[in-house]
């Protein structure tokens, strides 16, 4: 059973003829090129069981040497592990594409066989060489732990639902034991260094040994912000960037934390509705009883847990079901499954669960300074309980980012509207993870440099999964010809079939 909020999907990158200012002091523009790639085939882990064996079968893998710190180019390096799935037109392939499912914590490297399964149209695959990489700490780079136990990977990425202040304090606890377990582990030595920044780094040095003068990119998720990280850096190295679901220019900060509240309310009455119209489900017949039913169930379960379910596995699985339409029938199911104390339909755990949650603290903590007060946390866990309170008793609550260890050893990117104008965001409007409200600060942030295209309907990641044909079009049009929208675009919903 899944026991965690995964916060998953996709990517991006861009690039100048000097390093941005963000770049760390005496890191040259071209550090040393890494050596040729030599690729062979993958192991059966890098992609996904699932997938046609014709693709997966042509994804090729190898692994890179970067530095650990790019402000010691030659000293101790890392690996990371890189994926390829070529064009089979070399007379019409224009470059190499990296792309990122997301995260932190979220290996990448099955992901280009993946995209290729789920509808990359075939002219993309044509363009393009798609690269896929697991960033460093993660997967089959060099990966980093928490030593997480069993316990503390079911607690999940959120904490706990807040009540009271009491409750806040109470879960400081736990989050400063956490902290003091990544810490003390056996790759505490990577966490000043697990940062989008330099997962950034990275990809420009994956770049470079492809014998690449620029990438293009697509990646959604928090590879919005690993893109926008990249293109900020370099923004000359970058060709066509396509950020689908779009984090804030801060990244996932503690603002982007608050939104997953706000993301779910937003998102919520798509599923109200469908609920609604399968009165067969006993769950209500309006949107208003569907809504009712959800805070009825959060509190019994609170009180007495239904098969493991509490109230917190309970927000956090319908939380996670609705990234996708595909999944409100399993999710209606096993609402009516707990309503009524019948057996819950499978829900498999994620993969490598500690090393994601390991990756992902590192990350998120490392990249920006947290409130770091009990009380802070306390006052926004009394805002957003009553402004969003399906979920905002937990997104808004403490973790171990409040006490994570000072090394950061630069400030975090700052976003801006310097270099090309070369970025295409592609959004859902009614998106839980990454909501509206994120991307359009992004989008403001980028001014000239990016369009924005969005579409009426709700979900995580539209291109290529989404149903929405104008917003899908407009995508691949960029990453085959260059062109984007003239202006920012708003794709109406597709009619229902």
């Amino acid at each position: 059973m899944r026991r965690t909020l995964s916060l998953a999907l996709a990517a991006t990158a861009v690039a100048a003829t000097s390093l941005a200012a963000t770049a760390i002091p005496g890191v040259p523009v071209a550090a040393a090129t890494p050596d040729t790639v030599r690729w062979g085939p993958c192991s059966e882990k890098a992609a996904s069981s699932h997938l046609e064996k014709a693709i997966s079968s042509r994804l090729e893998c190898a692994t890179l040497e970067v530095p650990l710190d790019y402000r010691d180019p030659d000293g101790r390096q890392i690996e990371i592990a890189i994926s390829r799935l070529a064009s089979e037109k070399p007379s019409q392939r224009r470059g190499v594409l990296l792309t990122s499912p997301g995260g932190p914590g979220i290996t990448g490297l099955g992901y280009p066989a993946v995209l290729a399964a789920s509808g990359l149209p075939r002219k993309v695959l044509d363009s393009y060489d798609v690269i896929g990489f697991d960033p460093r700490g993660v997967g089959r780079s060099t990966p980093v732990t928490c030593d997480l136990t069993p316990e503390q990977q079911q607690r999940g990425n959120l904490p706990p639902y807040a009540h009271t202040a009491a409750d806040v304090a109470r879960e400081a606890g736990n989050a400063r034991t956490v902290v003091g377990q990544c810490a003390t582990s056996r790759t505490a030595w990577m966490l000043p260094h697990t940062t989008t920044a330099n997962t950034a780094r990275d990809m420009d040095r994956i770049r470079a040994a492809l014998g690449e003068r620029k990438l293009s990119y697509l990646g959604a998720s928090y590879g919005t912000y690993l893109g926008a990280v990249y293109t900020t850096m370099f923004p000359g190295r970058g060709d066509r960037i396509v950020l689908d679901s779009n984090l804030g220019p801060g990244g996932y900060d503690v603002t982007a934390t608050r939104l997953f509240a706000r993301g779910l309310e937003d998102r919520f009455p798509d599923f109200a509705a469908f609920v609604a119209a399968h009165p067969e489900y006993g769950l209500g017949t309006t949107p208003g009883q569907v809504t009712a039913k959800f805070f009825d169930l959060a509190k019994r379960l609170e009180a007495k847990p239904v098969q493991g379910y509490d109230g917190n596995l309970f927000r956090g699985i319908t939380f996670d079901a609705l990234y996708s339409d595909a999944n409100m029938p399993q999710l209606a199911k096993t609402w009516q499954a707990l309503d009524t104390d019948r057996p819950t339909p499978p829900n498999p755990p994620l993969a490598n669960m500690e090393n994601f949650m390991s990756a992902r603290f590192s990350v998120i903590c490392g990249d920006n300074r947290w409130p770091e007060t009990v009380r802070e946390y306390q006052r926004n866990v009394a805002v957003d309980r009553l402004r969003h309170p399906m979920l905002g008793g937990s997104s808004a609550g403490i973790g171990p980012c409040a006490f994570w260890p000072d090394k950061r050893v630069e400030p975090p990117v700052r976003i801006g509207d310097r270099g090309p104008s070369n970025v295409l965001m592609v959004q859902n409007e009614r998106d839980p993870g990454t909501p509206l409200a994120g991307a359009r600060k992004l989008r403001h942030a980028f001014g000239k440099r990016a369009t924005m295209v969005t579409a009426d309907q709700g979900g995580h990641g539209v291109y290529p999964f989404g149903p929405n044909i104008c917003a899908n079009d407009a995508v691949t049009a960029f990453l085959t010809t260059g062109q984007r929208p003239a202006r920012d675009l708003a794709c109406a919903a597709e009619p229902s079939e």
